[in-house]
């Protein structure tokens, strides 16, 4: 007994994850003439004997074998336009597949003009959306019977890694900018790689870096450059530095750190005793001086002989 022909095809997402999956035909030959109905945010795909023969945007359509010149053409049509023909039918999802994420498992190492060759990690997320059908099914969907996103966002995972150190190398951003600007970088790298996912038939239609992670050595160097930059002012950066080691309480400076606490202050004597030099200190400064010494002896930053070495030289100024 004959199987009945099918005479309406359409299909509901099944999935909004789903990128493509096989209309089910159980066998069947479709009927010359046929009803085909493709949604919005769908396109539809016919196979004919393993063969592309036509895709189907959104829209309602008669499968004539005359309307679809490619089937005549792969099978010659001997039995006329009038006989069933065998097909495999595909649905594809074309909406935007959006907040993907991926990140670099190992880090990427890129060449910069300062540090020079660093590696870094960088994570971020994507939005990307089918715009052709046969080049996509071709180059990577293969003869699935069904496809969803989250297989495509593993395998693009690893591939972005890669090609996102070989852009930020060609676009030769410094490191300290790709740490410090990711917004004005985001604005860089989507034009860059959006021809690596061309090759499939998708479109990037969003590619945000989210965070870019250095390597410590770097980080250290950057915050030391970047401390030294904000520095205009050494008797403000003293007084900081003092009040700073003074609200640890209980803690201990080492020698460095105390050493680097006294250069400060020292400094910031001496340019007070130079200007000393050229106008009368008033009495009111002097007082504030020795209240300040004063504070430092108590929280043990200076010893009692420097203590009284210091308070000395500014009671001669009285």
């Amino acid at each position: 007994m004959a199987l009945p022909f099918i005479e309406i095809i359409e299909s509901l997402t099944p999935d909004p994850n789903v990128l493509m999956w096989k209309f089910a035909d159980t066998d069947k030959e479709i009927k010359n003439g046929a009803m085909l109905t493709v949604r919005e945010s769908q396109h539809a795909m016919l196979l004919n004997e393993g063969q592309l023969a036509d895709v189907f945007p959104a829209g309602r359509y008669s499968l004539k074998t005359e309307n679809i010149p490619v089937l005549s053409r792969l099978r010659g049509w001997k039995y006329g336009f009038e006989s069933p023909f065998k097909a495999d039918i595909y649905f594809f999802n074309t909406h935007q597949f959006v907040n993907l994420k991926w990140g670099t498992p190992a880090p990427v190492l890129m060449t910069d003009a300062v540090f020079g060759q660093v590696r870094i990690r960088a994570f971020g997320t994507y939005n990307i959306r089918i715009t052709d059908v046969a080049k996509f099914f071709r180059e990577y969907a293969g003869t699935w019977p069904r496809l969803t996103i989250t297989e495509l966002e593993l395998q693009l995972r690893d591939f972005i890694a890669p090609k996102f150190g070989e852009v930020l190398s060609l676009a030769k951003v410094p490191v300290v900018e790709a740490a410090a600007n990711i917004p004005a970088l985001n604005e860089k790298i989507q034009p860059l790689i959006q021809p690596y996912f061309t090759d499939f038939g998708v479109e990037v239609t969003r590619f945000t870096i989210t965070s870019i992670t250095l390597p410590e050595e770097v980080l250290q160097q950057y915050d030391k450059v970047t401390g030294m930059n904000m520095v205009s002012d050494m008797n403000k950066f003293s007084q900081y530095s003092v009040a700073n080691a003074m609200d640890k309480e209980g803690s201990v400076l080492g020698d460095g750190a105390r050493q680097g606490v006294m250069l400060g202050m020292m400094t910031n004597m001496m340019n007070q005793q130079q200007a000393a030099q050229n106008k009368p200190t008033p009495v009111e400064d002097i007082t504030e001086r020795l209240r300040k010494l004063k504070s430092l002896y108590e929280a043990t930053l200076i010893t009692e002989a420097e203590y009284a070495a210091k308070k000395e030289e500014l009671l001669k100024l009285l």
